[in-house]
């Protein structure tokens, strides 16, 4: 280790002193488990009604521990991947594909693959194979195929394949976080003065500043990049939704005054692709699949560090209710909040004739005196406007704007037919590292999200929410990638399936009792 440290690449390297690296910001993975029981009694002060009635458009105490009380949430952490998907069958055999060869693989890999909903097959143990080939490179050599930098003598670059994106973006990562796979080293000697010549083969990057500076878009693109690996040969991809992802919330029905509210998220999506190009050119997506959520959050050990951690749950309960909402809405036509209702329709302001408002009146002055006149001394009409000015769009009384993306055909892909839940799935990224969880959202639940009446305060109708959370995967460390991939392969193979309308999936968690489903 010496006094300096080259970063950058071997033709742009730079010597930097290493007294001037800040120190590296910890990483405290949170470990925050609510319980609750199944048929539990709630306080009717901070039940999920109560809530409701005086949420406003800003408040946000539906999220926190109040808020996953109120929802009855039940974590289970570290949860294996059998735990993790509802139906273990549907997990290929990981451990017999690992003892292959590839000429095995090769010959077998037709029989391991499966139908999918969309009508393709699902990759077997070659494709599998060759993941794990292109995750396994280090992340020194892998670095140095992305910074370009020539190999060692009598070495060759890293073939990175699909992973090439991934690395590029953990390779973004090591400005504000310690690679994890390599040991730490001890700090310099006083006496230790040698630099490292820029512009050599030995050139590499080092922590240059702290995780906290990082960009907020480097933790999404590592996980999009990680997760398009998978998501290609399962017929999916990974995108922002077209409007803005909203979890809606009423007021209960029977409310004197009904409002609608919603809570915003930064979360994306796993959407199914199309399967024609004409539905392709046109934009099309089927789903959501699952939901990814990347935070940007790095300090959990404040002084109220439960509400920390509360909090950052509920942002990923937060988004597993935002796709339950939108899988809810298959075979259903949006209807805005205030449609065919009084104030949506009729003026209410006196009744007058109206005229200018605001800049208007000023505006319409300014173009009387600057206009020009015509010999017959009168004034020259003014071009029609091609658009609605803003005034105009005010004055309208109509119902609010639509939120559901016209070029999305909702479906609750995945879900067991006739069943009174959905599970759906979300993958997490905190740090540098990626977690996989599974949420059982009550369909009931969402009913009362948006309005219906509950018969008792104090009992929560639905039950609770039960959720499943994997380990955190550490993405440096080439188990820790490896692992991530095999999980989140599983729970593609499970969601992707090919279920028949009649057909009951055999659940290994059925024994958790379900409230019934009394939906008007």
């Amino acid at each position: 280790m010496f006094g300096n440290v080259a970063v950058g690449a071997a033709s742009t390297a730079k010597v930097v002193n290493v007294k001037d690296v800040p120190e590296a910001t910890p990483v405290t993975i949170p470990r925050y488990q609510p319980f609750a029981q199944h048929d539990g009694v709630v306080d009717t002060g901070t039940s999920l009604p109560s809530l409701l009635r005086h949420t406003g458009r800003s408040d946000t105490s539906i999220l926190g521990v109040k808020g996953l009380s109120a929802l009855g949430t039940n974590l289970t952490l570290d949860a294996t991947t059998d735990q993790l998907v509802p139906d273990p069958s549907f997990i290929p055999d990981f451990s017999g594909w690992d003892q292959l060869s590839p000429e095995e693989a090769q010959t077998r890999h037709q029989s391991t693959r499966c139908q999918l909903r969309n009508g393709n097959l699902s990759p077997g143990c070659q494709t599998y194979q060759e993941r794990i080939k292109e995750l396994s490179h280090s992340n020194e050599e892998a670095f140095r195929t992305v910074r370009r930098i020539p190999p060692p003598k009598g070495q060759q670059h890293a073939r990175l394949g699909n992973a090439y994106e991934f690395f590029r973006c953990l390779e973004m990562f090591t400005s504000f976080w310690d690679d994890t796979s390599n040991p730490p080293e001890l700090p310099p000697s006083p006496e230790a003065t040698q630099s490292v010549p820029a512009g050599t083969a030995d050139s590499r990057t080092v922590r240059t500043a702290e995780g906290t500076a990082m960009p907020t878009d480097y933790r999404q693109k590592l996980t999009t990049a990680f997760l398009k690996m998978v998501c290609y040969d399962f017929g999916c991809n990974v995108a922002f939704a077209r409007t803005e992802p909203r979890l809606h919330l009423s007021t209960p029905e029977g409310t004197e005054s009904p409002r609608k509210s919603y809570l915003v998220s930064t979360c994306s999506f796993i959407f199914q692709s199309p399967k024609t190009r004409e539905a392709s050119r046109a934009g099309l997506v089927y789903g959501p699949v699952a939901a990814v959520s990347a935070r940007v959050t790095t300090n959990f050990t404040t002084p109220d560090m439960e509400t920390a951690q509360a909090l950052d749950l509920s942002k990923e309960i937060c988004a597993a209710l935002i796709t339950a909402q939108h899988r809810a809405r298959e075979g259903k036509e949006e209807v805005r909040f205030g449609e065919g209702q009084w104030w949506t329709q009729k003026p209410r302001w006196g009744g007058g004739a109206g005229g200018p408002i605001g800049r208007e009146i000023e505006r319409e002055a300014k173009e009387d005196a600057a206009r020009p006149n015509d010999p017959d001394g009168l004034p020259l009409a003014k071009k029609p406007r091609k658009n609605m000015i803003m005034y105009d769009k005010y004055r309208m009384v109509r119902p609010p704007a639509y939120t559901w993306d016209k070029k999305a055909r909702y479906e609750a892909i995945g879900k067991v037919p006739g069943s009174t839940f959905d599970d759906v799935f979300v993958v997490s990224c905190l740090f540098h590292h990626i977690s996989i969880l599974r949420v059982r959202v009550p369909l009931r639940l969402l009913d009362v999200l948006e309005g219906a009446p509950e018969q008792d305060p104090a009992v929560r109708s639905w039950g609770n929410v039960q959720a499943w959370r994997s380990p955190w995967y550490d993405m440096f460390e080439t188990e820790g990638r490896i692992e991530a991939m095999k999980t989140f392969w599983a729970v593609m193979a499970y969601q992707m399936r090919e279920c028949a309308v009649d057909q009951d999936v055999a659940m290994k968690d059925a024994d958790i009792p379900q409230p019934p489903d009394d939906r008007q």
